[in-house]
Parts: structure tokens; sequence; C-alpha cells
């Protein structure tokens, strides 16, 4: 694995970030922002930044009006994007879209694109994807999902409540995963106006980075055609695994980003403020926790570095993607959690934008799954199989 970059990374990367710090992050206090995140008026201007600066939806393939990027590069890019909060929201790379859009080229018919991936790809429409459901339905255990997609003649009708669906309100479409009358998963794509999709209410949510926040969906007799099955019949956990691992790591990723930037507030604050006769960096207290997060943040970035490169070599990264994705939660949380130690009574106010990272990032242990989940599902594996193919 060659850690250099080459010139033309090197150029992304310096222009994201000057694309992120010159023109994102002034919009971080803009008024256009509720409890759940972004507005839509606000993402569409930022959006249009990013568009004039050459870098929305970077990551999709130059057919459909990305940059192609593989996944080291996404791995440089997005981190660079969420330095802001807003960054993944103006470049398109924000989850739930960017996990779909990556879902929909790898499976998605033809006509599918065209309808569904090619408008959400040039940041005209978002979407959403359900697939957790209230108890007894899937949560981290998707076999036990209770959403159903039971034959109508040659279409389906889909019967079901999701919640905790990132973006659902405001969301043009939905990817929704229901079971079979024999067991099977399917994915199904729909419209969001479609008659039978009703968005019940928004959660009440620690985060605000999210357009649309986090909804529940009831699904009453919707009626799907065949022609939106999402991939093949019956493989939806199968199909699921495409959109994962990968999912997984840019949520890394992105938050890497959030954590460097709570690490650089902290600096620049321990450098200036002084108690006990020197500045507060000189202490060795503070600066202990300086240089652990500095550890936490290299043995994050090396974990995707290197998961994205297997995932570059076409490795299914299952294992990989478990263990970033628990490597990355806890130490990110580790960083940010110090910076607002080090900021004291700062850290716990809006003097800066430390405390949304510390309140936004808390879910990240557990969305994409828990990180007991991961570790559980880890451990499977090694017994089951030492090459861990």
């Amino acid at each position: 694995m060659d850690f250099s970059l080459t010139p033309k990374l090197e150029e992304l990367r310096d222009r994201t970030r000057s694309f992120i710090r010159d023109q994102v992050i002034p919009f971080e206090k803009d008024l256009r922002q509720n409890e759940h995140g972004p507005g839509e008026d606000l993402r569409k201007e930022l959006m249009e930044l990013a568009r004039k600066a050459g870098l929305l939806t970077p990551h999709a393939s130059v057919e459909m009006g990305g940059l192609g990027l593989s996944h080291i590069e996404k791995a440089i890019v997005f981190e660079e994007a969420g330095y802001s909060s807003l960054g993944p929201t103006a470049m398109n790379i924000h989850a739930p879209d960017e996990g779909n859009i990556h879902l929909l080229e790898e499976i998605a018919s033809p006509e599918q694109k065209e309808r569904w991936l090619r408008p959400l790809v040039a940041g005209k429409i978002r979407s959403c994807f359900a697939m957790t459901e209230p108890a007894p339905g899937a949560g981290s255990d998707p076999s036990m999902l209770m959403t159903t997609a039971i034959k109508d003649g040659e279409d389906y009708l889909i019967n079901g409540q999701k919640w905790f669906i990132t973006g659902a309100d405001g969301a043009d479409f939905v990817i929704i995963m229901a079971r079979g009358e024999d067991g099977s998963a399917t994915m199904f794509l729909s419209d969001m106006n479609a008659p039978g999709i009703e968005l019940v209410r928004n959660m009440d949510a620690m985060d605000s980075c999210f357009v649309g926040g986090h909804g529940v969906l009831q699904f009453t007799n919707l009626h799907v055609s065949s022609k939106q099955i999402l991939g093949e019949l019956g493989k939806g956990f199968k199909n699921a695994q495409v959109r994962l691992a990968p999912a997984r790591l840019t949520h890394c990723m992105r938050w890497l980003g959030q954590a460097q930037r709570a690490q650089d507030i902290a600096i620049a604050y321990v450098k200036k403020r002084e108690a006990f006769g020197k500045i507060l960096g000189e202490h060795e207290g503070v600066g202990f926790m300086l240089a652990d997060n500095d550890m936490d943040l290299q043995t994050s970035r090396l974990n995707i570095w290197h998961t994205a490169w297997l995932l570059d070599q076409g490795e299914r990264c299952n294992f990989e993607s478990s263990r970033a994705k628990v490597i990355c939660s806890e130490a990110e949380w580790r960083v940010v959690d110090r910076c607002v130690q080090m900021l004291g009574g700062q850290g716990v106010t809006g003097e800066t934008v430390l405390m949304k990272i510390f309140k936004d990032m808390r879910g990240f242990r557990i969305y994409d799954g828990p990180s007991e989940v991961h570790r559980w599902s880890m451990a499977r594996k090694m017994i089951a199989n030492k090459e861990l193919k």
C-alpha cells in the first residue's frame, strides 16, 4: 500500500479544503437550520457553490456526472469535506444519499438509474433508505424484518412501519427493505409521494446535521410494480452488503474531519488561554490529551485508508469495515470528548462549534451498527474462519 498522494489527488484535496474553509464554514451559523439539520434552501445554495467549484457528488461515476473517485480517493476528499458539518451536504456526499448513490450505481437497472440516480447525483432530489423498524421488527438484527411485500398480481403491496429513517422528511424517493411471503427480503424503489406512504413524524434526535432529520414512516398498501424491484427479488440482504461496507467507511471519513476540526479548535484555545502562570498547553495533563488525540486521529485515518485500499482491490471488507467502524467511532468520539474537556466552559456552550460536533457525533457509535454488534460479528467470523474470507 502506497501512502503517497498523486499530484491530481493533492490538488483535489487542497481544493476541497479551501472550499470548505472559505465558502462552507461561513454558513455554519446560517439561520436556515433547524433542530433536525440544514433546511432545503440552504442545501440548494450550498450545492450550487459546490457545483461551481467542481466538487458536487465527486464519488459518483463520471458517466453520471461525478468524478468517479476510488475508495482511497474518497477517504482523502471526504475527510476534508467533513471538517464542517455542512460540508457533506454541500458536496452531496451526506448520508443517506451517498450510500444510496453507490448502491444504485451498482445494482439499479438502466431505467431506474435514469429515473432516480441521475437526478440524485445532480443534487436535484434527495432519497432515504428504509430498513430499521420499531420492536419487534428489524434493528441490529435484520432477520427480524417485519415489513411485508405481498404479491398482488404482477405487482406488490407493501405494509409496515420504519423508523430512524434519515432524511425521510423532504426525500423524493425511498429504498424499502421488505419481506416476501417466502421469508426472503427484497429492496423496492418508490417515489415518496406515492399513495400509501406517510411520514408519521420526525423524531427528536440529539444530532442536527442531517437534512430532513430522522423520521417514522408508515407503509399502508403501498403499490409497487415489479419494475421497482432494486436488484434481484429475494436478494435484499445480499444486495444490502453492496451498500453497507462502503457506507460504514464513509461515515468514518466524514466524522474524522469533524474530529480534526475539534482538535484544531482545542489547539488554538490551549495556545492562548492561561492558567496558573502559563498557557494551558504547557500543562502536562492538557498536553497528554493533545497527544492522545493525535494518536486516535492517526489510528482512525490509517484504518480508513487500509480498508479503502482493500475495497479498491475488490475485497468485500465486511470484517475490515466493521473493525474500522468500531475503531473510528470510538477513537473520534474520544478526540471530541477530550477537546470539550480542554475548552472547559466554552466546550459545553455554543461559543464554538465544538458543542455541536459533540452532540452530532455521539450517535456514530450506534448507527450503521452499534460497536457491540460489530465486535460480536467480528468474533463470529474469527471463530468460524481464520482467513475471514
